[in-house]
C-alpha cells in the first residue's frame, strides 16, 4: 500500500512540474499593457500634449556614438574619459540632418575636448566639470549645425577611468 501512495504522489509531482513548465516556457509572451491603455497613450502623443517633459512639440533626440578621450599630462596618458552624447532637436528633419552630420560633429567634439581636457581647463581637482564640457559642446553644435538646429546637448554618460 505504501508503494502505491508513493507512486501516486510522484506522478502528481511530475505532472504538476510538467504543467508548470508548459505554462511558463511553451506559451507565447503576452504584453502586459492592454489595447485600451495603448490607445489612450497613443492619442495623447498624437495630440502633442506637453506634459512638462521637453520644450516643445515633436522634440527628438539623436544619440551619438560614445566618445573616448585620453587625458595626457607630462608623464603620458593618465586617464580616459568616455562621453555619451544625445542632441535634442525640434523635428524629424533636423534629426535626419544631425544624423547625416554626425561624423563631422564627433570630429569637432573630439578636437575641442582633447585640447580642453589636456589643458586641464575642464578639470578641477582631477574631476571633470560637466557644466564646462556641456557649454563647449553646445557652442560647437551651434557652429557646425547652425543656431536653431540643436536645442541642447545632453550628456548621457560621463565616465573617468584612471590608467
Amino acid at each position: 500500500m505504501r508503494l502505491v501512495i508513493i507512486a501516486v504522489v510522484a506522478l502528481l509531482v511530475l505532472g504538476g512540474g510538467g504543467a508548470a513548465a508548459y505554462f511558463m516556457f511553451l506559451q507565447p509572451a503576452e504584453a502586459s499593457v492592454g489595447e485600451e491603455a495603448d490607445d489612450g497613450h497613443g492619442k495623447e502623443a498624437k495630440k502633442g500634449k506637453d506634459d512638462g517633459h521637453g520644450e516643445g512639440h515633436g522634440t527628438e533626440f539623436v544619440e551619438l556614438d560614445p566618445l573616448i578621450l585620453p587625458i595626457v599630462d607630462n608623464e603620458g596618458v593618465n586617464q580616459v574619459v568616455s562621453l555619451v552624447i544625445a542632441l535634442e532637436v525640434s523635428n524629424a528633419e533636423d534629426a535626419a540632418n544631425v544624423k547625416h552630420m554626425a561624423p563631422k560633429l564627433k570630429d569637432a567634439y573630439i578636437q575641442d575636448m582633447y585640447g580642453v581636457l589636456n589643458r586641464h581647463a575642464a578639470l578641477k581637482g582631477g574631476v571633470i566639470q560637466v557644466s564646462t564640457i556641456k557649454k563647449r559642446l553646445n557652442k560647437i553644435s551651434a557652429e557646425i549645425m547652425g543656431e536653431d538646429v540643436v536645442q541642447d546637448v545632453l550628456l548621457q554618460v560621463v565616465q573617468q577611468r584612471p590608467i
